[in-house]
């Protein structure tokens, strides 16, 4: 027999009140199952023009604050960030057939917190932070390789590369986030959580 919580879901969504925990109990799970990049998670904006656009980037940081990743702050989800803080997360790991979406405001991180990360990269990712243009025009593909070559030179020492002013970071600060099991015959199992004031509310939801 297949047991349950005190809610009628399965053993995995815990009995937590504070969803953040939770995460980071289904997020170690999935660090032990996904094959590549557990991390990964889709990110939903939307333009200038109302048009909303999804595209994937990774999870760096984590805590009760909010959930960050790092870009270019001249990339098309910068700009549409600056347009609207209002964000959507979603987390899919299909080897555990689950699911996290998440909906915030995003504000930048700290700059010490940008540099930490930034100097923590690989040189060739902290030259690339440099080096490309963000979603930009690219006439041809040797103008980015040529671009690379000419910020080692003006780098060569690969422990002192200065963060680049538009390049660092996003907190997403979380106000719901559901937590999503895939059920037979699609009766799934979702447990949202709601951010009220001073603590989060839970609710269960409908397949």
């Amino acid at each position: 027999m297949n047991e349950k919580n005190s809610l009628g879901l399965n053993l995995c969504f815990k009995e937590h009140n504070n969803p953040i925990k939770l995460f980071e109990e289904w997020f170690n799970k999935a660090k032990k199952t996904e094959i590549n990049d557990p991390n990964a998670f889709a990110v939903g904006t939307v333009n200038k023009n109302g048009f909303p656009t999804v595209r994937m980037v990774l999870l760096k940081d984590f805590d009760k604050n909010g959930f960050v990743f790092y870009t270019n702050l001249n990339s098309d989800k910068s700009k549409a960030i600056r347009n609207t803080s209002k964000i959507s997360m979603c987390f899919h790991w299909k080897s555990l057939q689950r699911q996290i979406r998440i909906v915030g405001v995003a504000s930048k991180v700290s700059k010490k917190e940008a540099d930490d990360y930034y100097n923590s990269r690989a040189y060739g990712s902290r030259i690339g932070a440099w080096a490309s243009k963000q979603s930009s025009i690219l006439k041809l593909r040797q103008d980015l390789y040529k671009s690379i070559e000419e910020f080692k030179k003006k780098y060569p020492n690969k422990n002192n590369i200065p963060r680049p002013e538009h390049w660092s970071g996003w907190r997403i600060k979380p106000k719901e986030i559901e937590f999503w099991l895939d059920g037979q015959n699609r009766i799934h199992e979702r447990l949202k959580y709601i951010r009220l004031t001073k603590k989060w509310k839970k609710v269960l939801l409908s397949p």
